[in-house]
């Protein structure tokens, strides 16, 4: 045994001292030995004198180390005491009894590796799911998801976003303009012939405007004769226009020819809408810049008489209507993009993979976004298709589809409020179960680990972040229908277009915060002042070259003090300030004339009047400013040349 060791210590030394040279190897000679080579210009000879040469090192049959200046010479070595030698290295013995437990362990993990590919292997057998995240250095990489667009109004709703109305009007540029205005002269000189004159663009503000007032005061379903009455009606109304104007040109206002609707109908259902259509969804997006979560869903405007591609839907309020997508910001549900669903081809073929089709046009010319959708939308085809276009995606998903595994579908011995994740190298899968035998799936492309709230609930951060971005649509829906301009008709283009009308007033209240932050900071009827300001300030220019006058005393008075007003200071500048308190009172601050003037801030006592009577009046004599009753004032009927003089 000390033989050996010897050995073994030589050979150690041997290899450090040959390191310590640097020009020596170490290596195996042909006959199992092992020897140092090493190219010295001179050596020792055996009678101490040098020599040049090369000198081997290697091991003899007795154990000792000599020196061959021979090349061609061969030394052999001890195979035997090698071999043992080998054998008791690192001081082990052989036992020829003892069993490698390796193999064994190896065949378990195989068992277990195979359940748990059985178990997380997609249903169509094409995904490979993995319990736990990859690690980060076989993770995809994912691309830079930044947003080149500054979210908010965009620089061409910023330089012309002067006041409401004009921002109101930025959705309806001029070639829409145009249109309305030509198709209505167009239908209204079929109808009414000879009698019918032309409109201008202020004819349709004014039109506008009261269908917005009409929605304001929540009158959108009250019949138009209520709206005009004398005495319970809205005096706006009356003094904007009469009932009969207000009917006829509701009766023929049009943007599209009705002779040619039945011959492009056969090819575009769309077609009598077609066109104002495009160009106001073209208008949109260069508008308003949406920040980085976009909600992509359905939308269903309410309608029940004859449409080609009319939709039942169940769970909308409305169940029966016309269904648009709609691409909206999360976070102001600004509708950025949308799309009317005309139902199946001609031939009659269901569309495949609309959901993925969809979202793909909804989202063109967007990149960096976090796309939200509902379980008709995800898909694992969809996330794979939107990380190719710089976006990622968060959805629930239906049980149905065949790219999820087994594992996470099962509810066997669930606990309550617990998650299950699933990975792969581009998608997330969660299944999270809010109670017994109830799991809820949700794909995401956004999140690559399994973080889950610390609050009760338990929730994964996936849902968190769902719940956080999926109402887009849903709030665009409910904000729209508070105050629709929707009224009854038989035609299902104006449903469309009243539709459109809610939609850019919407979108300018979204402008006109977001550009004017300070304005009725903190009032939580906002969007109902600004919806009331929009409509008074549409039917300004109209009011103010109105030539008959209201038989309503109220509607009168209101037209007499918006047409002096406007002889003082514009009404439409004061829109511009959006103070209603302030356009209330120019109104009353109009030159002298001889009629009695209505004031509609203050009521006091008769000064005409005995006391006894002590009867309230707000009309005030135009040159004295006494406030008088009706018994003791005296009206002049002017025309309205003789007015302005």
């Amino acid at each position: 045994m000390k033989r050996r060791f010897s050995i073994v210590e030589s050979l150690v030394h041997l290899y450090e001292s040959s390191v310590e040279q640097g020009d020596g190897a170490l290596h195996m000679t042909r006959d199992g030995g092992m020897e140092v080579e090493r190219d010295t210009t001179q050596h020792t000879t055996n009678d101490g004198g040098m020599e040049d040469g090369d000198v081997t090192l290697h091991k003899t049959s007795d154990g000792r180390m000599e020196e061959e200046r021979d090349l061609d010479g061969e030394a052999e070595l001890d195979l035997e005491l090698f071999d043992e030698a080998s054998e008791t290295e690192d001081n082990t013995e052989f036992d020829p009894d003892y069993h490698s437990s390796d193999g064994e362990e190896s065949e378990e993990e195989s068992e277990v590796t195979a359940e748990t590919e059985a178990a997380y292997q997609s249903k169509n057998g094409k995904i490979l799911w993995t319990p736990a995240p990859l690690p980060q250095k076989q993770q995809v990489r994912f691309p830079a998801h930044h947003i080149k667009r500054t979210p908010g109004p965009t620089r061409l709703a910023c330089v012309n976003a002067e006041d409401i109305r004009s921002t109101f009007e930025l959705f309806f540029p001029d070639d829409i303009k145009q249109i309305l205005i030509e198709m209505t002269n167009l239908e209204g000189k079929r109808v009414f012939r000879d009698t019918w004159k032309d409109l201008d663009w202020t004819d349709m503000q004014a039109f506008f405007g009261l269908l917005i007032l009409a929605g304001v005061y929540r009158s959108h379903h009250e019949a138009m004769s209520s709206l005009w009455h004398g005495v319970s009606g809205r005096a706006i109304f009356r003094a904007t226009m009469s009932l009969k104007s207000f009917t006829n040109l509701s009766r023929v206002f049009c943007f599209y020819k009705r002779d040619r609707e039945h011959n492009q109908q056969k090819s575009d259902k769309l077609a009598p809408v077609r066109d104002i259509w495009d160009k106001w969804v073209e208008r949109l997006p260069l508008l308003y810049n949406p920040g980085p979560n976009i909600t992509v869903d359905e939308c269903l405007v309410r309608f029940r008489g004859h449409c080609p591609f009319k939709q039942y839907m169940p769970s909308k309020p409305g169940k029966y209507g016309i269904k648009i997508w709609a691409a909206c910001d999360a976070n102001s549900s600004y509708a950025w993009n949308l799309q009317i669903y005309s139902g199946k081809a001609a031939d009659g073929k269901s569309e495949k993979n609309q959901g993925m089709r969809v979202v793909l046009d909804m989202t063109d010319g967007l990149e960096g976004h976090i796309i939200t959708c509902d379980n008709f939308f995800t898909s694992y085809g969809l996330g794979e298709e939107l990380l190719r276009r710089k976006m990622t995606m968060i959805g629930t998903v239906r049980s149905n589809k065949p790219e999820l595994p087994p594992a996470l579908l099962s509810m066997k011995d669930r606990v309550r409020l617990s998650s299950m994740f699933a990975f792969t190298d581009t998608h997330t899968l969660v299944s999270y179960c809010p109670r017994k035998n109830k799991n809820v799936l949700l794909m995401s492309t956004f999140h690559r680990d399994a973080k889950v709230s610390d609050k009760d609930h338990k929730k994964p951060e996936i849902i968190l972040d769902y719940n956080q971005t999926k109402g887009g649509v849903d709030n665009l829906d409910k904000v729209v229908a508070t105050y629709t301009c929707q009224r009854k008709t038989a035609r299902w283009p104006m449903v469309i277009f009243f539709n459109m009308l809610d939609v850019s007033a919407y979108n300018s209240f979204v402008l006109w915060t977001k550009i004017n932050p300070s304005w009725n900071k903190g009032n939580f009827s906002r969007r109902r002042l600004f919806l009331e300001e929009l409509g008074v300030a549409l039917v300004g220019p109209y009011m103010k070259r109105r030539h008959y006058v209201p038989r309503s005393p109220a509607s009168q008075n209101m037209l007499v003090q918006a047409q002096a007003c406007s002889l003082e200071k514009d009404v439409l500048l004061l829109a511009s300030k959006y103070k209603v308190k302030e356009a209330r009172a120019c109104f009353t601050a109009k030159k002298p004339s001889s009629s009695p003037v209505s004031s509609p801030s203050k009521r006091k006592r008769c000064q005409v009047c005995e006391s006894k009577k002590s009867t309230k009046t707000s009309v005030m004599c135009s040159r004295c400013n006494m406030y008088i009753c009706r018994s003791h004032a005296i009206t002049t009927s002017y025309c309205y040349a003789c007015k302005k003089v």
